[in-house]
């Protein structure tokens, strides 16, 4: 071969080399691109992982959030969440949050302490990964002692503390997903206007009452924050679900204090047993007047399935039953 063709020949062989280099360089620069753009797509529509401890707060999240987030509430509709055994997908949910909303004061975090061992094991921090929506509240204590462990944990059966409760929530949710900010404070605002009017309208309502009809009557003591709001005493067979309930000795002192009032009506709570208080209604010759609800809403499509319908409910029933 003479010198010319063997140049020639090598500047094809390095001509080709050059080109499979030029080619495969520019494959992954594409691809590397084609799969930058799919994480960062990926990324935007990636929603926020959420968790609430029951069905009331998982309502009001639902309606700050929307569509923005997936959204697990641990107790079941109709469920008692003093007490509670959180089912594995509970823990894996719990695991996985970027956000955990629950109650507070005393009420996942009493009796077996059940909220408190789940966050433990999935290694979340306080007011970082999980937060107390009731932050703020003025709370009520059991037995009138105002000291830890004593706290009435149903503040959300006070529309202004369910106002409360939204705002926490929209706080928590614009620190984890900001891009959302607008989205998630104009529907608090409509939330907190349409809760502000039913709570007026309650207001006024109670008013009109004779102040010797107003007693609520309920199984467990939980309506003293409802009671402060719309000023009209409570009394019950027991204080809290923790405890022993329907003995009795408490059907007895509850019968005896409805005898020297003139109560007109009974209620029991949807989420309890009502044989202790039809014993009551039957020894004090008193109606029950309605099932009212207390520690969740009710199943989707019935009466009470959201907060704002379950307080709607429990308002009117209460003052329809003490109208009597």
């Amino acid at each position: 071969m003479s010198k010319n063709s063997f140049k020639k020949t090598l500047l094809s062989i390095l001509s080709v080399f050059a080109l499979v280099f030029f080619l495969g360089a520019c494959g992954k620069s594409t691809a590397t691109s084609t799969d930058s753009k799919d994480a960062k797509t990926e990324e935007q529509g990636k929603k926020l992982k959420v968790v609430t401890t029951n069905s009331i707060l998982a309502d009001i999240t639902k309606n700050i959030a929307g569509d923005k987030i997936d959204l697990h509430s641990i107790v079941p509709v109709g469920k008692d969440p003093h007490e509670y055994e959180p089912l594995p997908e509970d823990v894996k949910k719990t695991s996985q949050a970027d956000a955990i909303f629950y109650n507070g004061i005393n009420l996942e975090t009493g009796g077996n302490a059940w909220f408190n061992k789940l966050v433990k094991n999935a290694n979340k921090e306080a007011n970082k990964d999980y937060f107390a929506v009731s932050d703020g509240v003025e709370v009520l204590h059991l037995e009138g002692k105002e000291e830890a462990g004593k706290e009435d944990p149903h503040a959300w059966l006070n529309l202004e503390n369910g106002i409360i409760y939204a705002k926490n929530i929209c706080k928590q949710l614009i620190a984890k997903d900001p891009e959302n900010k607008d989205f998630y404070q104009k529907n608090l605002d409509a939330y907190v206007n349409k809760l502000s009017e039913l709570d007026k309208t309650a207001k006024e309502k109670f008013n009109n009452i004779p102040a010797e009809k107003k007693l609520i009557v309920t199984s467990e003591g939980c309506f003293k924050y409802f009671s402060k709001a719309y000023g009209v005493p409570s009394a019950y067979i027991w204080e809290i679900n923790t405890e022993e309930e329907g003995t009795p000795d408490q059907i007895k002192n509850l019968v005896e204090k409805l005898r020297k009032s003139k109560c007109p009506s009974l209620f029991v709570e949807s989420s309890v047993d009502d044989r202790p208080m039809k014993t009551v209604s039957k020894d004090a010759n008193i109606p029950i007047y309605a099932k009212i609800f207390t520690d969740s809403v009710a199943e989707p499509g019935k009466d009470g399935d959201s907060y704002y319908a379950m307080m709607k409910w429990n308002l009117d029933k209460i003052a329809e039953g003490l109208a009597k």
